[in-house]
């Protein structure tokens, strides 16, 4: 099963990295070892190549989700605590977390293979429960994620239906979430945009 979530990372120098991503987790869902799946592109990787730790969070801040899927600026930047069990900086804003260290690192192919194993984990509160918008958010910065390699036209199309699920069911971050995203998609379809 994948898990969507964020992952921190630091960067040798100590800068904090944060981006959503999906880990593999076993049939049973313990988080005792799970997979990353991170590009050779990514700063992700750079630091897990570097640092081999990071800290897994659950969270239902879709703005943030939204705003590190397509890169954009974090202002102000979202507060965190510092990891007990490595070398690494857990979000005050995440419902769960899970310190991790790499075991192996498989990066023969573009997307890397990170098997890593849980060293300490924490709750900070609990998760809310299900919204329909947040999971349509969810979808949309996948799908915003994406504009390189997938026809707009169709992209465009998805989030014409998320649109209905996000204004139905979602509150104002919901909204600033899937805008924010929109506008990416938009941007990178250029003057052929014509989305919902």
């Amino acid at each position: 099963m994948i898990l969507e979530g964020l992952v921190t990372t630091l960067s040798p120098e100590g800068e904090l990295n944060v981006a959503p991503m999906g880990p593999k987790i076993p049939a049973d869902l313990s988080l005792g070892t799970f997979v990353l799946r991170p590009y050779r592109t990514s700063t992700t990787y750079r630091n897990l190549k570097a640092g081999g730790a990071g800290v897994f969070h659950v969270t239902d801040d879709v703005t943030l989700l939204a705003r590190t899927a397509i890169g954009a600026r974090v202002e102000p930047p979202p507060a965190t605590l510092p990891a007990k069990a490595v070398a690494g900086r857990i979000l005050a804003g995440a419902c769960r977390y899970y310190e991790f260290r790499a075991i192996v690192i498989d990066d023969i192919d573009e997307r890397t293979t990170v098997l890593v194993e849980t060293v300490a984990e924490g709750r900070l509160r609990d998760f809310l429960g299900f919204n329909r918008a947040k999971h349509a958010v969810v979808e949309a910065a996948i799908l915003a994620t994406r504009t390189a390699f997938l026809p707009v036209a169709e992209i465009l199309e998805e989030f014409r239906k998320l649109s209905i699920v996000v204004d139905k069911t979602g509150g104002p971050a919901e909204r600033e979430a899937f805008d924010l995203l929109l506008a990416h998609v938009r941007e990178a379809a250029g003057p052929k945009a014509d989305g919902p």
